[in-house]
């Protein structure tokens, strides 16, 4: 008889715990979860605040949801289960990343709300902060950075966020930017200042 994987594998335990490692490197380590639109910002906020961390010693990792879609999630398409599953992914590296003591930035739209929960829930309090980069979609439509907008209205994309599938923003959110009326630093800054970082 076939045994599902959850009865047959258990959790290795190691002998340094996550503390440990966050403490050698001189930092709290967390994930910033940064949820918008396609065109909001995420990816060239993600940059910047890396940048920024980068500049004061601290030791990160990003991961773009592009770039997940290009290697890691690349078998997952655009179905609610799809996204689901690329949003569960995403976190469960995030926890590696956080577990090796390092802050981890995530950038990704996670359109669904419950699977945005269901990440959250994975980290410890105060290791998990949601940033809502808030952009009205007309703005982002006409910034249009990837041409991705002008082919979901012509029907060559179908499911995209905003168009053909429904983004739900953060029933809560521990910092909100809104893009189309701050700058990208002042959004960088609005950041820091929630995260345990130091002199944020």
């Amino acid at each position: 008889m076939k045994r599902e994987p959850a009865q047959i594998v258990v959790e290795s335990q190691t002998s340094i715990q996550p503390s440990e490692r966050a403490r050698i490197k001189g930092q709290r380590a967390f994930v910033v979860w940064m949820t918008g639109i396609s065109g909001a910002g995420k990816s060239t906020l993600a940059n910047l605040l890396e940048q920024s961390l980068h500049a004061r010693g601290l030791h990160t990792a990003l991961l773009d949801g592009d770039s997940l879609r290009l290697g890691l999630n690349s078998d997952l398409g655009f179905s609610d289960s799809d996204r689901g599953e690329n949003i569960r992914r995403a976190a469960e590296v995030a926890k590696l990343m956080v577990n090796a003591g390092l802050i981890a930035i995530v950038a990704t739209i996670s359109p669904i709300r419950a699977a945005r929960e269901s990440a959250r829930a994975l980290f410890n309090e105060n290791e998990f902060f949601e940033v809502f980069v808030d952009t009205p979609i007309e703005v982002a439509e006409a910034r249009d950075v990837k041409g991705l907008y002008a082919l979901a209205r012509q029907g060559a994309i179908r499911q995209f966020t905003g168009i053909g599938s429904v983004y739900e923003p953060p029933a809560f959110h521990d910092v909100h930017v809104q893009t189309a009326q701050m700058s990208k630093q002042d959004c960088v800054e609005a950041i820091l200042q929630k995260l345990p970082v130091g002199g944020a």
